[in-house]
């Protein structure tokens, strides 16, 4: 089993959208998915309870049971635990770090975004984790040309010395209006690039966290299940 702890600092930055949509992926892929909601607010739940037919089972925990989560979850045979951690809570945060076998770090193309990451990415490297940056709510590119706000925002990141996943996630409707019925942008029609993104962005995080996890395993395609 793999652990992936979705991460952000600033409010707004559309952490628990990402959580959602990766568990979603996971699960539309084949993989055994829990979403753990740790968040306070609750969003991540609020979004899978509308959710009809089959999907990630969704669990509420707090910070300090994740790692009992973590366990039943590995007993239980489950393949992906993802999740949506509290946007201000420095030791549960922590806490997850720690859990996790990926950390992904999301940040919006904002100067205040970024500078409040700064204080994550450092917690991830002192910690020694594993951990990965993801640009969210990025402005789509012009004629193949990307904005000058992805552009600066881009060239900010390298200094927190953390990968940075190729495929941004970018400001599009869609994403809200999917999870508005527990679903995600891959299992709605009408906006293929948000599709795109999110098998782009699941395939770089599923080489990432599960490349070593099982090399035999054929996960069953999106369009498939």
């Amino acid at each position: 089993m793999r652990t992936i702890a979705v991460i952000a600092r600033k409010g707004g930055s559309g952490k628990t959208t990402v959580a959602t949509h990766l568990a979603l992926a996971a699960f539309l892929r084949g993989y055994d998915t829990v979403l753990a909601d740790a968040d306070p607010q609750g969003s991540a739940s609020e979004a899978l309870r509308g959710r009809r037919g089959p999907g990630p089972v969704l669990t509420q925990v707090a910070g300090a049971e994740l790692l009992a989560l973590q366990i039943a979850s590995v007993r239980g045979g489950v393949d992906a635990l993802i999740v949506d951690t509290p946007a201000t809570i420095e030791s549960e945060i922590a806490h997850a770090i720690v859990l996790a076998d990926l950390s992904l770090l999301v940040i919006r193309p904002t100067f205040l975004d970024i500078a409040a990451a700064v204080q994550t990415s450092e917690i991830i490297r002192r910690l020694r984790r594993p951990g990965l940056i993801l640009l969210n709510q990025a402005p789509p590119p012009r004629a193949g040309v990307e904005p000058p706000a992805v552009k600066q925002a881009l060239a900010a990141l390298r200094y927190m010395r953390l990968p940075v996943v190729p495929a941004a996630i970018r400001s599009r409707a869609v994403y809200q209006s999917a999870l508005a019925s527990g679903r995600s942008a891959e299992e709605t029609t009408g906006d293929a690039a948000a599709a795109s993104e999110i098998g782009e962005v699941w395939a770089f995080v599923e080489r990432f966290a599960f490349g070593a996890y099982d090399p035999n395993r054929q996960p069953t395609s999106a369009a498939n299940r």
